[in-house]
């Protein structure tokens, strides 16, 4: 059924407001900053007095997506999530639905009001249109960030290399235990690092043992009950700069001289978890970031991340052929991969005949749950000379949070956590984007690999379709080659940790017929949302 949200002591007020029928959000009462979602303390005065704010009720729709995917039994498609923007304050922005209307005529700037539906003891605020003029607010839009400077000259990512890569069978519904798939992935790498298990003295994972839906095996706990190996050290969580966070948390336990060889891993089955039907729906949405957005149908990131890809479009005038030049790429370029899920080839018109999930998102936009196991091993530098293969160094990671930690209420026109770990990867290091070879961008969707190649420098806001070139600029022989083993899209969702392994193959020059030549230096990112991260790597000799 519809997921409604948890109501607690400190969001009753919200989700009853609609009693009669007045909007409500949370006021500061000593400077009357709006703030949504409700937050404990004032973002702008730091005072810890607050109350519910009568507000008009009146919005924009700041962007939009047309689901047309069935998530949920009681919210038959198509219908519409918007991130409206309220009227007093257009940096306060609520997740919700349109309705009153058809959905092929929202659009971006459209002037809405609410009215409230009421399900059980929820009133859920949506929004219908007035038929006032559009107001195209500026509101959302990217930022080239200053970070922090570095402390100093010394680099942590310096006192470690990347010394062997291992993966298990990538499959859909491999019906296989994901801890098997992890054995399998950790020992190869363990092997291609010429170590035994007894040289692994740290463990790293991500987003640990906790994670449901096919995102686990089970986490460090499970792993060294099977090998039975004894870290000195170990890692395993959610609140990390993405899936690479792993290897950042192992870097720096390496710098700090806890450990010599970090075992890094990430295993998903997802597919084989929905073919069995595993997990028990129901219950109500909870959490800072669901409870404000399942109960309105944005049920998946590609709901989430489909609205700032239409406001992207429509801000800039881009069109979905630039998100079908990234899907076509990487579809070719699976092509030369064995491991590659699908390998067959995909056109321009098959890209945009495909059925729609999440206006702008078709089906070929969207990235290829699945099985398999990835493992990285990250060594003290001071091993390079004792490794049977050339090192990868990593030159700079950019993990610093400069925007807000949410999927609506910060940058509108691109995936969010990409502008700032950007920049904050430049200011360590004297590289620059013209230096970069090879770039491996995450692309859980399309637009993802188009935020990621804008936010690095690689083209300025905006004009990526223009430097894509109808997808030449990324083609195995182009300015920058992307994702030359097909990305999630064709390779299959590893969360990040595919990234990586192709990264280390090409940089050693072993990836057989995707072999980008003479790459030296790789741009590689493995997040998506909140919070993610970006490495700069290169080839040791």
């Amino acid at each position: 059924m519809r997921p409604l949200p948890e109501v607690t002591p400190a969001t009753e007020w919200f989700w009853h407001a609609g009693a009669d029928g007045k909007l409500r959000v949370q006021g500061c009462t000593d400077c009357g900053k709006l703030v949504h979602p409700p937050a404990p303390i004032c973002p702008r005065c730091r005072s810890r007095a607050h109350a519910p704010a009568e507000v008009s009720g009146r919005a924009t729709v700041a962007g939009y997506t047309v689901n047309a995917q069935q998530w949920s039994p009681d919210l038959p498609p198509p219908y519409v999530i918007a991130t409206v923007a309220l009227a007093e304050d257009p940096d306060v922005r609520l997740t919700t639905n349109i309705v009153d209307c058809d959905p092929a005529e929202v659009r971006v700037g459209q002037q809405v009001a609410v009215r409230f539906d009421r399900h059980e003891d929820v009133w859920l605020p949506v929004f219908a249109p007035t038929g006032a003029p559009d107001d195209d607010l500026e509101v959302g839009d990217p930022v080239r960030y200053v970070p922090r400077k570095p402390l100093g000259s010394k680099r942590f990512e310096h006192d470690s290399v990347l010394s062997g890569i291992g993966r298990s069978r990538l499959g859909r519904r491999l019906l296989v235990d994901p801890l098997a798939l992890t054995v399998d992935a950790c020992l190869e790498a363990v092997a291609d690092a010429g170590l035994d298990l007894g040289d692994i003295d740290g463990l790293s994972t991500y987003p640990g043992g906790f994670a449901g839906a096919g995102m686990s095996e089970g986490g460090v706990t499970a792993l060294e009950e099977a090998l039975r190996i004894h870290p000195t050290w170990h890692n395993g969580g959610g609140d990390l700069p993405g899936p690479g966070g792993a290897l950042v948390a192992a870097m720096l336990a390496v710098s700090a001289g806890l450990c010599r060889h970090v075992l890094c891993f990430r295993t998903v089955w997802e597919s084989t978890y929905r073919t069995l039907r595993l997990g028990s729906p129901g219950g109500r949405a909870s959490g800072s970031m669901m409870a404000w957005r399942l109960p309105f149908g944005a049920m998946s990131a590609a709901n989430w991340i489909g609205m700032n890809a239409t406001r992207y479009l429509h801000k800039y005038g881009a069109t979905r052929e630039m998100l079908g030049a990234i899907a076509i790429n990487g579809r070719a370029n699976a092509a030369r991969n064995p491991a590659a899920i699908y390998r067959d080839p995909l056109t321009m018109d098959d890209y945009l005949s495909a059925r729609m999930v999440s206006s702008p998102f078709g089906l070929y936009d969207c990235d290829v749950p699945c099985d398999g196991s990835i493992a990285v091993i990250v060594s003290a530098a001071e091993t390079t000379t004792d490794l049977p293969k050339p090192a990868v160094r990593i030159a700079a990671a950019g993990t610093q949070i400069l925007e807000r930690t949410s999927w609506d209420q910060g940058v509108l026109t691109h995936e969010p956590q990409v502008l700032g770990q950007s920049a904050h990867l430049w200011s360590r290091t004297d590289l620059r984007p013209d230096d970069v070879d090879l770039a491996l961008l995450y692309d859980g969707f399309t637009f993802n690999a188009v935020s990621w190649l804008e936010g690095l420098g690689f083209c300025g806001f905006g004009e990526a379709q223009d430097w894509l070139d109808e997808g030449r600029s990324i083609a195995p022989g182009g300015r920058l080659p992307l994702n030359p083993h097909g990305g999630q899209l064709s390779e299959g969702r590893t969360h990040g940790f595919g990234f990586l392994y192709e990264a280390v193959a090409q940089l050693r020059h072993e990836a057989g017929d995707r072999q980008v030549p003479h790459v030296r230096t790789a741009v590689v990112s493995t997040g998506g949302g909140t919070p993610s991260g970006v490495f700069l790597m290169q080839r040791d000799s």
